[in-house]
């Protein structure tokens, strides 16, 4: 079995103290073989916040993939936006945007979708499509197949269609074709479980840390557990009484392993 912690939005600098322990304490029950940081790493992207992402990460004291968010490239320093925006990200991260975790019965894919020229929203190129395709027809039969985005490539409210992100359905089909089985992403900082395509699903998380939430809907991160042609994706949500994330929800997602996807 492989377990893998999906968190999205921290947004380090509105970051909450209480739920920042509770997500460390919840983390180290679950104690998972990867864990997973979907973008908007930083409210503003700023030196601290960067710092306290790392913070973070390594109090985590498991294995990491993350991308940045369209939050981890400065607003309004504009000369650094211009001729260096991921700057602050690879000093903390690493120089790699697109990080691939390949271990055992695992494959992740990270997939950078921020453009600097664009205040928020994202993009995959044809390009990008065509890398993350390949790498995952090289995938293991027994692996789980999870490509990594920050911008949605599904949305179930219509105010969202807005945040989608650009050349989704391109991206969509063409993966689904390769083989992938979950496309994870967050931007919206809305939890939900959606089948994309026959086998292909979205998981989009929602906001781990931070204090910006939206509609009501709370402080939350996905556990994603994968054993055989099972997957399970479990909501945690943070609950204020105990000052601590407990499974709420779970959506079961059966793999499909069509050769026909990914010939």
């Amino acid at each position: 079995m492989s377990v893998v912690v999906q968190i999205s939005d921290p947004h380090f600098g509105t970051e909450r103290a209480d739920v920042v322990a509770a997500l460390h304490e919840a983390i180290a029950r679950v104690r998972p073989d990867l864990v997973i940081l979907s973008g908007d790493v930083t409210q503003r992207a700023r030196r601290s916040q960067f710092d306290a992402a790392r913070r973070f990460i390594d109090g985590c004291e498991r294995p990491t993939l993350v991308v940045p968010g369209n939050h981890d490239v400065p607003l309004f320093n504009l000369f650094a936006r211009a001729t260096n925006p991921f700057g602050g990200f690879r000093r903390v991260f690493g120089h790699d945007l697109e990080p691939i975790h390949d271990v055992g019965d695992l494959l992740a894919i990270g997939v950078n979708t921020v453009r600097a020229r664009r205040h928020k929203n994202g993009e995959v190129s044809p390009s990008q499509i065509a890398r993350v395709s390949a790498r995952l027809r090289q995938a293991r039969d027994t692996q789980l197949r999870v490509v990594v985005t920050h911008q949605p490539v599904h949305v179930i409210r219509e105010k969202d269609h807005a945040n989608l992100l650009i050349h989704h359905e391109a991206a969509v089909d063409a993966w689904h074709a390769a083989g992938a089985d979950l496309i994870l992403g967050g931007h919206i900082h809305l939890p939900y479980v959606r089948e994309v395509r026959d086998g292909t699903w979205s998981v989009q998380a929602g906001t781990a840390l931070s204090t910006r939430i939206r509609d009501g809907i709370g402080n939350s991160f996905h556990v994603i557990r994968h054993q055989a042609r099972r997957v399970e994706v479990e909501q945690w949500d943070y609950a204020e009484g105990a000052r601590a994330f407990a499974a709420t929800a779970h959506t079961v997602v059966p793999l499909r392993r069509d050769a026909a996807r990914h010939s």
